[in-house]
């Protein structure tokens, strides 16, 4: 068993890409996964619990990891690294080479803070997310259960933690879930104290992974130990009053942890695009929410096939009109790159282009409807050449620069959408939500 390094740094990660050697010091944390025959599963049992959340404005007690003033006031990027490098599974598809792949693309192609001065910035400095983050939307037994689980996979390698779905997890896991939590919160603030003192804030992005929408507050489940996005949700309403946060998800499969979390909740509205019959087979069209919530949630299932041309057509029919109705206070966004046509989990067919326009039109979203509060936060993304350049084109919307997707897309690998399956279900979904 490969030996695990880890640095903790007086209760936050201090993060840099200037250099290679830096990138190693600082996110890595060492091991290149474990051998079968080592897995070992372990059940983690919780139990339910009701939970009450008191939206109040206040300041965040952790704004000594904000970016300076200037920072603040300059930027158009703020960026967040948590790389998870020991969670890690051989041969697993959410491996620890995504966010390096991504960092990578950034500074070969000169878009990260080292060559774009003020305009791109790294969160060099933030928390990990603490037990009450956790807990605003995992059940407690789950977070002490899956703690106690860790002192276990310090002594096998790896085990598998078996809560709503089987996922893995190392002696690192919990902590550097905590960091990619933490991470999220972090940019929330950020974005928040920026919208402060200007009218166009920067867009957030959290790299981070394990990646998070498909956790259940009960527990883990496809790949997902926290959900992210979630505990940044509840987060950007206990901390900052936001009572109104709507949340994009565009990956390739049903966030289905975070749609269970809010199901109830009117004033969070999630809307997900995903392939019909993907993994994990939930969020069908009918599944609006529930009680107090109904009609705070929005499903909608995509032939297989769906491209370009149904993203930006369903964009501009359902969820631009519904965030402009529901309006939010901020909008969060679960970025899966799991869409793209080269990747090997699915059968959609975005493309780098796709991404882009997604990442442009919902900032300006953001600007029209919230005083541009957006956080995107990393989900899927399998292929590491689509889902870095795929990133990198992110980067470049937020930064109003040209797409470079002509240079990475190739026309030879996409075929014909199925429209009129795609124009059936958006019709279906603009009669149910009466858009």
């Amino acid at each position: 068993m490969m030996l695990h390094i880890i640095f903790i740094l007086a209760g936050y990660v201090s993060c840099s890409i200037r250099s290679r050697l830096c990138w190693l010091r600082k996110h890595y944390i060492f091991g290149n996964g474990y051998v079968e025959k080592n897995v070992k599963p372990i059940r983690v049992y919780s139990q339910q619990t009701k939970r009450s959340f008191v939206c109040c404005s206040s300041n965040t007690q952790f704004n000594h990891f904000l970016p300076s003033e200037t920072e603040l006031l300059n930027g158009k990027v703020i960026y967040s690294v948590a790389a998870a490098m020991g969670h890690n599974k051989e041969a697993h598809p959410e491996c620890n080479s995504r966010v390096p792949a991504i960092i990578d693309a950034l500074e070969k192609m000169k878009l990260t803070s080292e060559f774009r001065s003020m305009e791109v910035i790294e969160l060099e400095k933030f928390r990990p997310a603490n037990v009450e983050d956790i807990a605003s939307v995992h059940e407690g037994a789950y977070v002490s259960g899956l703690e106690k689980a860790m002192d276990q996979a310090s002594e096998q390698g790896l085990i598998l933690i078996e809560g709503s779905g089987p996922t893995y997890a190392t002696s690192t896991t919990y902590q550097e879930s905590l960091l990619a939590a933490g991470a999220g919160i972090s940019l929330v603030d950020a974005v928040v104290a920026a919208s402060k003192i200007r009218k166009d804030p920067p867009v957030g992005f959290a790299l981070v992974r394990p990646p998070g929408h498909h956790a259940v507050p009960t527990g883990p489940m496809g790949f997902c130990v926290f959900g992210n996005v979630a505990i940044a949700a509840r987060y950007a309403q206990r901390a900052h009053g936001l009572k109104r946060v709507f949340i994009i998800d565009f990956d390739v499969h049903h966030g289905n942890g975070t749609n269970d979390a809010f199901y109830d909740d009117p004033d969070i509205y999630f809307l997900s695009t995903h392939q019909d019959g993907s993994y994990p087979g939930t969020g069908r069209i009918n599944q609006i929410g529930r009680g107090d919530g109904e009609g705070a949630t929005l499903n909608l299932p995509l032939p297989g096939g769906s491209g370009d041309r149904a993203i930006r057509d369903i964009f501009d029919e359902v969820i631009a009109p519904c965030a402009q109705r529901f309006k939010p206070d901020i909008i969060l966004v679960s970025a899966g790159y799991d869409a793209h046509v080269l990747d090997p989990l699915a059968n959609l067919q975005f493309t780098t282009a796709t991404y882009y326009m997604l990442a442009s039109n919902i900032q300006q979203l953001a600007r029209d409807l919230c005083g541009g509060r957006c956080v995107f936060f990393l989900e899927g993304g399998y292929n590491l050449t689509s889902l870095s350049n795929s990133v990198a084109d992110s980067f470049r919307a937020f930064l109003g620069e040209p797409s470079l997707a002509a240079e990475f897309d190739n026309p030879a690998f996409l075929y014909e959408e199925p429209s009129r399956k795609v124009k059936e279900a958006i019709q279906r979904v603009k009669h149910i939500h009466s858009l």
